[in-house]
């Protein structure tokens, strides 16, 4: 019997609806979902194109698609093993014959006879007698319920299947649509109408119920537009915080000695960061500071300068770096470095033995130790010290807001110098990093070495793996990164069946060719067991742990690997000289910016090196993009040609991160790919209202305060 809601609305609990118990609600929970509200803003991933409709003539071999049959023989049931049931029959269309197969569905039996006839969506099998299908979704063509065109795939988790999931979505989007408890408009009408963008109820039903695919990218424009606007509202109402007064002061100021201990000239875009520095430091307020620079522009000599003015003025300083082998890469260079100042340097990584930690705490808290480089270990409970007057954040896109914030609170009056080397176009970094002051390093040293680069096809497959002996033949070393871990991601059908991304139609998905993503798990193998099994390989990804990463960029470092296959997780800053070849399979799939990125890694030594973009993309856009960097090594041009053709995606991606992190921006549909102009939009219209409505008190913007205020809320109380 159906339920009958105890309430309706947007705040409709989400046991209130029909086939969800307490079981079920525990899995929904587990997903964030509690309410109708959370529901129908838990977005489809893709849909299933069930108006793609064929007949048994035309249905190529392997193609998902619809096929409409009057079953002709009735379905029999059998068991085939124990637990297992086969159902079978046949079906027909003018055309030929489709032999139907369901395993573990004994209902269809009596739910299919002779003469009705069904839409049967799923994979098609090319057979001598005609075709078949395994489970494919079966939905009556004289039914009450219309048959749509696009029925969307979830996102699951265990225990809630996609028909239970889209139960459960209908039913929210009409708890929702309330006039009295459901989702209101919080957008002016005039904004609306100026920007073009549909009312939030429309989306809604639109993003979970698209007549046609058009209507998903009406919605996304909008539900991507709020994502921004509302962020752009929390960095002008709370981002941009007050300088904070610092009370202790910085009168030593003597440059020259620290640049008497350099053995090179600063650039000009260094001497005017180290001018930055020197300014916040000594201005009585405290220094919230990023340093963003190309690889290999000389952010880190900027760093040290800040904590050479931290010790040099009786303070003492820490650098927290996101991996060990980078955080002992630091200390190995910058403890010889301060060591010859007189200063004390000390490390602190997970991997020490206990007495070893407890030592180097000890000497942080007693003040022998004046300089600590380290991992996430410094922000543990057990470190104290005795007046830390600066904290470095190397990577800062790799520490959430709250890790980053719980080192400076380790001090009284902590200045804060964090470092990116994503570089990123200044028109870009004045509006997501509206809450810090920006130094842009966008000046490299003379003699850094130029890394050629080339765009190939798989045609080239045979030369590049040549060329690959030949590095490692002259003493190279060779990194080659894959766009996924393991095998295409698959979603699971209504049915049960697993489709690949490929097959299915994704949620604000480009057109373009896509072709089939090189997995790092599978080449990996491949290449050490059939291609270069003379040479050492290993693969590292994100799914390994920490501990397992570090071991393995270690042994890279240290020359005991030859080929390393990986994700994109292979550091930035990590110095391997002997590296001389970066090669990057389904080179398409990457923002320039992060192939610049990949590409930093290698020509850090003295020899001549290379990068190789592999694609297969019949996409003209895709290889004029690719062809960029083939033409440039400046971050700074290749960083302002991406967002102009890709948008700004990719720079929020590594300032904010792919995944939701507590007082971190909520990248949840805003890929931002679709529309360039989308953030500055969203920028300039919060801009607009807080001119007119600095307190958003007014009669026209309380909806937008009350949206805003529980945004806030649920990303721990500050700007996103």
């Amino acid at each position: 019997m159906r339920k009958s809601l105890l309430q309706t609305g947007k705040d409709t609990k989400i046991e209130g609806f029909y086939g969800v118990g307490a079981k079920r609600a525990e899995a929904f929970h587990k997903m964030g979902i509690f309410t109708a509200e959370d529901m129908v803003y838990h977005f489809p991933r893709a849909y299933e194109p069930r108006g793609n409709i064929k007949t048994t003539a035309d249905a190529e071999d392997g193609e998902i698609c619809s096929l409409i049959l009057t079953v002709a023989t009735e379905p029999k049931n059998a068991m085939i093993r124990k637990g297992m049931t086969l159902t079978k029959f046949s079906a027909f269309d003018a055309d030929g014959t489709c032999n139907l197969i369901y395993f573990n569905q004994p209902y269809i039996k009596d739910a299919a006879h002779k003469g009705m006839t069904f839409r049967f969506f799923g994979k098609v099998k090319r057979e001598r007698t005609g075709v078949s299908m395994t489970s494919p979704v079966m939905e009556s063509v004289n039914g009450t319920i219309p048959l749509r065109d696009y029925v969307p795939i979830y996102s699951l988790t265990a225990g809630i299947t996609q028909k239970l999931m889209g139960s459960v979505v209908r039913e929210s989007l009409q708890a929702v649509q309330s006039e009295t408890d459901g989702i209101k408009e919080f957008l002016p009408e005039e904004m609306r109408k100026r920007l073009g963008i549909c009312g939030i109820k429309d989306a809604l039903r639109m993003i979970h119920m698209p007549r046609v695919m058009e209507e998903t990218n009406i919605a996304v424009r909008r539900l991507a537009f709020d994502e921004l606007y509302l962020f752009a509202l929390s960095m002008g109402l709370y981002g941009k915080d007050e300088k904070t007064k610092c009370n202790s002061s910085y009168p030593n100021t003597d440059r020259h000695r620290f640049l008497s201990s350099l053995s090179y000239a600063l650039t000009g875009a260094q001497t005017r960061t180290f001018d930055a520095i020197e300014a916040d430091m000594t201005s009585g307020y405290r220094m919230n500071r990023l340093v963003v620079g190309d690889v290999g522009s000389g952010k880190t000599v900027c760093a040290a300068y800040a904590v050479y003015l931290a010790l040099i003025n009786g303070k003492q300083a820490a650098m927290m770096a996101p991996t060990e082998i980078l955080a002992r890469q630091h200390y190995g260079e910058l403890s010889v470095f301060f060591g010859a100042m007189g200063y004390r340097t000390g490390l602190l990584v997970g991997s020490m033995t206990a007495a070893a930690k407890r030592k180097v705490i000890a000497s942080l808290a007693d003040g022998t130790t004046d300089f600590v480089i380290g991992t996430h270990a410094l922000i543990e409970d057990a470190v104290t010290f005795t007046d830390l007057g600066l904290a470095v954040i190397d990577e800062q896109h790799r520490f959430g807001a709250g890790q980053r914030s719980l080192l400076a609170k380790k001090g009284e009056n902590t200045h804060v110098l964090t470092m990116s080397a994503t570089p990123i176009p200044r028109t870009l970094a004045m509006a997501v990093y509206c809450d810090t002051d920006v130094s842009i390093i966008d000046e490299m040293p003379p003699g850094r070495q130029k890394v050629d680069t080339f765009l190939v096809n798989e045609s080239y497959r045979a030369r590049l793996n040549a060329f690959i002996r030949k590095n490692i033949e002259a003493g190279g070393q060779v990194y080659i990164v894959c766009p996924a871990v393991e095998e295409e991601e698959t979603l699971v059908s209504e049915s049960g069946e697993a489709f690949p991304e490929s097959d299915l139609l994704m949620l604000g998905a480009q057109t373009e060719d896509k072709p089939k993503k090189k997995a790092a798990v599978d080449f990996a193998k491949l290449l050490s067991e059939e291609i270069f099994p003379e040479y050492r390989s290993n693969f590292v990804h994100g799914k390994l742990n920490g501990k397992e990463k570090d071991r393995i960029m270690s042994e890279f470092a240290a020359g005991n690997i030859d080929i390393l296959v990986s994700t994109t997780v292979i550091e930035v800053g990590v110095n391997v000289p002997r590296a001389t070849l970066m090669i990057v399979e389904n080179a398409e799939t990457f923002g320039l910016s992060a192939l610049h990125q990949l590409r930093g890694r290698v020509g850090r030594g003295t020899r001549k090196s290379y990068c190789i973009l592999v694609s297969d993309s019949r996409s003209q856009k895709a290889r004029e993009r690719l062809k960029i960097l083939c033409e440039t090594n400046d971050g700074f041009r290749i960083a302002e040609k991406d967002l102009e053709m890709r948008g700004p995606g990719d720079f929020l991606e590594q300032t904010y991160g792919k995944t939701r992190q507590s007082g971190e921006f909520d990248l949840g549909i805003a890929s931002l790919e679709r529309d360039v102009k989308l953030l500055y939009t969203a920028f300039d219209e919060a801009k607009r209202t807080l001119v007119e409505d600095p307190e958003l008190s007014s009669e026209k913007n309380k909806a937008l305060a009350r949206v805003l205020m529980e945004k806030l809320r649920r990303n721990g109380g500050g700007a996103f």
